[in-house]
């Protein structure tokens, strides 16, 4: 496994909050995708973070939050169009899957919660 800072990056904020780092990445991007921290990118590295991460896309640019121990949260850039291009590829799957007859919305809504103490004990 390599270092993420043997990769040509710009740094734009640094040590700051995920809050912050989100914001951030929210109101410079062209497009927002928000996932789950342990997120893969870049074959190596996983993303680690407050949910929702927040990685933002700017022109050939990829924006995302970078967490180095003992020093905080980062905020870089790195241009990679075939990361980029893989990141709209899984967000693409996930808005299907959800989307799909018999995806989450609707386990959500089979699912009836107890309407007294003791129904939970009936399960």
């Amino acid at each position: 496994m390599s270092c993420v800072e043997q990769l040509k990056y710009k740094l734009y904020l640094e040590r700051t909050s995920f809050k912050e780092a989100r914001d951030y990445i929210e109101k410079n991007s062209d497009e927002v995708y928000y996932v789950d921290p342990g997120y893969k990118i870049f074959k190596d590295y996983y993303i680690i973070g407050v949910p929702p991460v927040a990685m933002g896309v700017r022109g050939k640019e990829m924006l995302f939050t970078y967490v180095k121990p003992c020093h905080g949260t980062f905020v870089m850039g790195i241009d990679s169009e075939e990361e980029i291009a893989r990141l709209r590829e899984n967000e693409k799957a996930k808005i299907k899957k959800s989307l799909k007859s018999g995806g989450l919305k609707a386990q959500a809504d089979s699912v009836t919660a107890p309407v007294s103490f003791a129904d939970v004990y009936k399960r």
